[in-house]
């Protein structure tokens, strides 16, 4: 799995690639916590280049939520694609996490 990061503005972009599973979770586990520690509140995780992911990964993301509900702070997910969307809605999670088609979109989301 690959992580790439950029600040825009109020918010952290995330570009997650590959796989998502119990092998690679703890890498976004310390990115996203190490985040949150240095007062980040706001993240938009894009999926497009993500073909996978398990259990473990979501649960990382419903920690990383809940710790950033307690501060106002939300993660908002873009782009993601067939099998990765078919986890999220047979998990329950999209009615979790706000999910948009297009980064873009995902970052008017923030602006407004």
């Amino acid at each position: 799995m690959k992580i790439s990061e950029e600040n825009w503005g109020s918010f952290v972009i995330l570009d997650i690639d590959g796989q998502l599973n119990a092998i690679t979770c703890n890498e976004l586990e310390k990115r996203l916590n190490t985040l949150i520690d240095q007062g980040e509140k706001q993240f938009l995780l894009n999926f497009t280049g993500l073909d996978y992911i398990s259990s473990a990964g979501l649960r990382v993301l419903l920690v990383a939520a809940k710790k950033l509900k307690t501060g106002n702070g939300k993660i908002v997910l873009a782009s993601l694609k067939g099998q990765v969307r078919k986890v999220f809605d047979a998990a329950g999670f999209s009615a979790l996490f706000h999910m948009f088609d297009t980064c873009e979109e995902a970052m008017q989301n923030f602006r407004s």
